[in-house]
């Protein structure tokens, strides 16, 4: 679904329908991600999945039932937020929250590394995996990076589904 500056995807999995008391206001939610029954969902809120080649977290989030996630707030890869959780505006969460848990900002932190990081973002399309480099598409051919994403794909398919 695309509306308003929003994108849900059509394979999205929702325990029923979510509210979201400001409309779908620039909204994403990852086709791989699973949300809870009586969720409420503000406007500019991401809940995406992580194909990133080696990440820890690779995957998409399960939000559990009775959660509310506040404006702007990012939940990146594959978290389990707990049952009745409030995410507080603007935060990034990228580790497991426990049910009945608050989440709130905290100042920003500045980390250096030894050495780059690379930044390929990845998508599934057309039966491949494609990541974005030099202002264009490329097709995925490492074996390694392949097996990884399709690893953190099909768990994020076969975790328990919402009840």
């Amino acid at each position: 679904m695309r509306y308003n500056g929003s994108f849900i995807e059509f394979e999205t999995r929702f325990a029923d329908q979510p509210l979201f008391p400001h409309g779908l206001k620039s909204i994403f939610i990852s086709g791989d991600a699973q949300i809870g029954k009586d969720c409420v969902i503000f406007q500019q809120v991401t809940i995406g999945s992580n194909y990133v080649v080696n990440s820890k977290r690779a995957g998409a989030p399960i939000i559990g039932d009775n959660c509310l996630i506040g404006a702007g707030a990012q939940i990146i890869g594959a978290v389990k937020i707990g049952n009745n959780c409030r995410v507080g505006a603007g935060c990034v969460v990228f580790e497991d929250v426990p049910d009945n848990a608050v989440v709130v900002t905290s100042p920003a932190r500045i980390i250096p590394r030894d050495k780059p990081s690379p930044a390929q973002f990845y998508a599934f399309r057309d039966g491949a995996w494609w990541y974005y480099a030099d202002s264009s598409w490329v097709k995925e051919t490492d074996s390694g990076s392949i097996g990884f994403l399709e690893k953190a794909r099909t768990s994020a398919w076969t975790k328990q589904p919402i009840p």
